[in-house]
């Protein structure tokens, strides 16, 4: 199919190319392919298409490309890690493809610009039945594929980034450390969410939707919890991560984005780094009715004392209230002999760290641990009360703001001559 260089903004150009889309899916199945336009936003069939195309999958078909001299072919890493190779692979843009097993094709169509160039996409279906099914289909998959990744909204300058992360690695909850009545009342609300029958929420007559709030001290497992919740559940979790360019425009676009995924989880990382021209739209989509139907909404804080008054004194935004506190004693000593410092230390030496490690966050505890165990697989010891030492120093002069506060004879920069 070639181009005459005229735009798409003109009727005759918008009308000549499904023509012709659809006089070449009928040469090459049979069948005549009738476009429909997407009213409602959900459009996991796109995300499908493009793993489909990167994978190889026998499923898809590459019908034909649209337009000559322009780019119909991508190249990326085939993974997430160093060893990960270059895959080639067709274009979203400027191709057609086809799932012949279910009757639809797809096309995203290059639409010229005075700005630049823009994309109209089409969805063709031989009838009614046809496009219904694929598209519970490709529901259905995002829904089982999401227990296998996170989805991740960032505000950036340009309109919100919308990201498709691999869980890594699933964190049990047997993992997650905290005081046992808070963790059980925790996992009790999730749990209850996600209950395919609903029969709680029921039962009370209570809305389909939940709110908590983490807060404390950065490294106490606030972030570990989130992810063994993640991994724990058979649900969508989204990431909303918060920055300056936030604004009314990207909150309706997350929670619009959540609404098409629910019953889901929405994790808002560092919520009191919302801006203060965007508060007031974010308390409203809180109070709508319908805002945060079959929404579970987490939120995080390491500075509680930033957050406004507004999102705990009004039912409804956020239910209950969990602090996230410095480990005591119990849970240092758990903490500590689930990452092996047991394996390193006698009981003796363990229980005498356990109690000098006072004030310790999670992740100074981990920090230690590591420190020890390099000192132990380079010299067989461990000089324990030395290493716990020189790690309150340095929080010390964190604290203080005292690391370069000592002379020294050392001068770094440029020397002027005078």
């Amino acid at each position: 199919m070639r181009s005459d260089g005229g735009s798409l903004t003109a009727y005759r150009d918008y009308a000549y190319v499904l023509e012709r889309i659809q006089t070449v899916l009928g040469e090459r199945y049979g069948k005549h392919f009738e476009p429909y336009m997407s009213d409602d936003g959900k459009e996991e069939y796109w995300e499908m298409l493009e793993q489909d195309v990167k994978s190889g999958s026998g499923d898809v078909h590459f019908v034909t490309r649209i337009f000559d001299h322009m780019e119909s072919r991508a190249f990326g890493m085939s993974g997430e890690n160093e060893a990960s190779s270059y895959c080639i692979y067709p274009t979203l843009r400027n191709n057609v493809f086809a799932y012949p097993g279910w009757g639809i094709a797809l096309a995203r169509v290059p639409t010229f610009r005075l700005h630049g160039i823009g994309v109209e996409d089409f969805v063709f279906a031989e009838n009614d039945a046809s496009l219904h099914r694929f598209l519970e289909h490709a529901r259905q998959r995002r829904r089982d594929l999401d227990r296998r990744q996170v989805t991740v909204f960032t505000d950036g300058p340009h309109g919100m980034e919308k990201e498709l992360t691999p869980i890594t690695r699933m964190v049990d909850r047997s993992e997650v450390i905290m005081k046992e009545d808070v963790k059980t009342d925790i996992y009790r609300s999730i749990d209850q969410f996600f209950t395919e029958d609903r029969a709680f929420f029921k039962e009370y007559q209570l809305p389909y939707k939940r709110g908590i709030l983490l807060y404390g001290k950065p490294g106490n497992g606030k972030t570990t919890l989130v992810k063994s919740i993640a991994g724990s559940v058979k649900a969508p979790v989204a990431y909303w991560q918060i920055t300056e360019n936030t604004c009314s425009d990207s909150i309706q676009e997350v929670f619009q984005a959540a609404a098409n995924m629910a019953p889901m989880i929405l994790v808002i990382e560092d919520i009191d780094a919302m801006p203060q021209r965007a508060r007031s739209y974010f308390l409203n989509i809180l109070d709508g009715a319908t805002s945060k139907e079959g929404i579970f909404l987490i939120g995080t804080t390491n500075y509680p004392e930033q957050i406004d008054p507004a999102l705990m004194n009004r039912a409804g935004r956020f239910d209950r209230a969990y602090e996230i506190k410095l480990p005591d004693m119990v849970l240092r000593e758990t903490y500590l002999k689930q990452k092996g410092m047991n394996k390193l230390l006698t009981e003796a030496l363990l229980h005498i760290t356990v109690k000098q490690t006072d004030g310790f966050t999670f992740a100074q505890l981990n920090e230690l641990y590591v420190s020890a165990a390099l000192q132990w697989h380079y010299e067989q010891c461990v000089d324990i009360e030395m290493l716990v030492k020189s790690m309150k120093t340095e929080l010390h002069k964190g604290q203080t703001m005292s690391w370069m506060k000592e002379e020294s004879e050392i001068r770094v920069g440029f020397l002027v001559n005078e």
